[in-house]
């Protein structure tokens, strides 16, 4: 039997539906970097803890907290990088959607420390 990756470790820590009781898991100066032309409000760099605690906040009200990130896969790329491939299930606008997206997450010294979450925006 293999060992689980550390990286897989750390990012089972965390909590997208408890972000404020597992934001120890992130760096203090963490940068979670989100992109999708289709939700604008969301566009940006949150920077810190109350960075990625606002983000969490923001989706939630988007989606009226109808948020399911169902994982397909997750891959370690090295000692320092996670792609998590992920059917990402949410009510936006009234009705229900399911997009693929994949999320880059750089995990230095056991802490989440930078993440790109990029969304399927065109299919």
């Amino acid at each position: 039997m293999s060992e689980e990756h550390p990286s897989i470790a750390v990012l089972k820590r965390f909590d997208p539906t408890n972000v404020a009781g597992t934001v120890d898991v992130f760096s203090d100066d963490v940068v979670f970097h989100f992109f999708n032309p289709r939700l604008p409000d969301l566009h940006g760099d949150y920077v810190g803890h109350a960075g990625v605690i606002a983000f969490f906040e923001k989706l939630a009200q988007l989606t009226g907290s109808v948020f399911a990130p169902n994982i397909v896969s997750v891959s370690p790329v090295g000692d320092e990088l996670l792609v998590v491939h992920r059917k990402q299930a949410m009510q936006f606008e009234g009705r229900q959607i399911e997009t693929d997206v994949v999320v880059v997450w750089r995990i230095v010294e056991g802490q989440i420390r930078e993440v790109w979450d990029i969304p399927a925006v065109y299919a």
